[in-house]
């Protein structure tokens, strides 16, 4: 890959985050601008999403731990839940393409990486070793994924340009 053709992924992953972002429907926007010419299909975009969701989830939960070294898989639920609210576009994404996969092949990448991000649940957790991991991690994160759900609810969509409410109207118009 080219110094530009890094940078121009970047872009469009970007685009794509703030995209699934607004749309908040679950589903991948490959008709925005750039994504064809990017990526290679559905599942590549849903990779880039996926590791996307993961970087930051594992940032959120080393900066939960920092914050909270004692109880670790409250730390962990936290930075479970501070991500959802950060990237909760991705996360409907990711939910919606788990549960309705397009064909085999994205079905066995997103159990691949639901295992992973939920043996990395469970080792930030404490409560499985690395060593572990394989064996008993993706049944204990889970179940820390679970508790992480629970009572809990995405943020609702913010109003898209063409959905302003007459306040937001009238608001701007006093600003401007």
């Amino acid at each position: 890959m080219t110094w530009e053709a890094f940078h121009q992924r970047g872009d469009v992953l970007r685009s794509l985050v703030a995209e699934v972002g607004v749309r908040r429907d679950g589903i991948l926007p490959m008709d925005l601008p750039g994504v064809a010419q990017t990526f290679h299909d559905e599942l590549d975009v849903l990779g880039a999403l996926q590791l996307r969701w993961f970087a930051r989830l594992s940032g959120h939960i080393e900066a939960e731990l920092s914050n909270q070294p004692m109880d670790l898989e409250s730390a962990v639920i936290a930075a479970w839940r501070a991500t959802a609210d950060e990237l909760p576009g991705i996360r409907e994404v990711q939910d919606s393409y788990r549960a309705a996969p397009l064909d085999d092949r994205m079905a066995q990448a997103m159990a691949t990486a639901t295992a992973k991000e939920r043996q990395m649940l469970a080792v930030m957790a404490g409560l499985v070793s690395a060593v572990q991991a394989d064996e008993h991690g993706a049944r204990i994160g889970a179940r820390i994924e679970a508790a992480a759900r629970a009572g809990y609810q995405l943020p609702e969509p913010s109003p898209t340009p063409g959905n302003v409410g007459f306040l937001d109207r009238i608001k701007a118009a006093l600003a401007a």
